[in-house]
């Protein structure tokens, strides 16, 4: 017995015409906010406030930036400005890599790298430095 395996499981199905349920509903949304300014304001007032409000409906239906969808990117954005944030700065001068210099005469030997020692204040500041970024992703 052979069964048929779905493929583009990820691309939604179009319900209303061109249109998937989730355009649909946000067209649908704009068009009633529409509705509702022009018949509850004045004419001028209407179209001043339904042309942004139905614009942004629209680009929820519609706009796609970097293949995410509006929605998504607002939601992200508003999350992010809203989360905490823990700012660490701890200055370090940073050494130079320590070359062996070659004698004259002596045959070429490899180069080597400085490597720092992992010591018990270290790990402690790893450690702290984890666990702060645990709490804050929580």
């Amino acid at each position: 017995m052979q069964y048929q395996i779905p493929q583009f499981t990820e691309v939604e199905d179009k319900i209303f015409g061109p249109l998937t349920f989730k355009q649909f509903i946000y067209v649908l949304g704009g068009a009633a906010s529409g509705f509702i300014f022009w018949s509850l304001l004045p004419k001028w007032l209407a179209v001043l406030l339904g042309v942004p409000v139905g614009g942004f409906f629209l680009g929820l239906a519609f706009l796609k930036i970097n293949g995410q969808p509006l929605l998504k990117i607002l939601t992200s954005a508003i999350s992010f400005s809203a989360g905490n944030r823990l700012y660490i700065w701890k200055k370090t001068e940073k050494k130079p890599l320590e070359k062996k210099e070659k004698e004259e005469g002596a045959p070429a030997e490899k180069e080597t790298l400085a490597l720092p020692k992992l010591t018990e204040s270290k790990l402690k500041e790893l450690a702290w430095s984890l666990d702060i970024r645990q709490k804050l992703r929580r």
